[in-house]
């Protein structure tokens, strides 16, 4: 570990856990948002509502929290060698996991701008199966981390 993680471990470590939750906030209500942006008529004032709610959530919370997610959990690895051969292949399978969150999150982003030109596609049935993934993301990637059982 160098001297800089070692010093500031428990900081980043901390920082890190804040940023997740901050993030699977936004990615938990987003979805539920885009359910009931589906129940109300285009160029409505609630569809302009759900619209300044939907860019805000993504652009002021949810962007931001994934990015400082990543840049402290890489610098979480760096300092701790998870992942390093000999330490169980959880880390892998949580990397993959995260990557899918980021790939979801990046799904999400587009449905907000389809939303935002009006030309939602997807059901409220959709948003609200896809609402879904991200809480079993969570407990998979959640149950690695602490248990560490692979």
């Amino acid at each position: 570990m160098s001297a800089f993680a070692s010093e500031y471990y428990l900081w980043l470590k901390a920082i890190h856990v804040i940023f997740v939750i901050a993030w699977m906030v936004g990615m938990f209500y987003l979805p539920r948002l885009y359910v009931y942006h589906c129940q109300v008529t285009p160029n409505s004032e609630a569809d302009e509502t759900f619209k300044v709610m939907e860019r805000k959530l993504l652009r002021v919370i949810m962007n931001p929290a994934m990015i400082i997610s990543f840049i402290t959990g890489i610098l979480l690895i760096l300092a701790t060698g998870a992942g390093a051969p000999g330490t169980g292949y959880w880390m892998h399978i949580k990397l993959v996991l995260v990557l899918a969150m980021a790939a979801l999150h990046g799904m999400l982003s587009s449905y907000r701008k389809a939303f935002a030109r009006g030309e939602n596609q997807k059901s409220e049935r959709f948003f609200r199966i896809l609402n879904e993934v991200p809480t079993v993301l969570v407990i998979v990637i959640v149950l690695l981390v602490v248990v560490k059982f692979v």
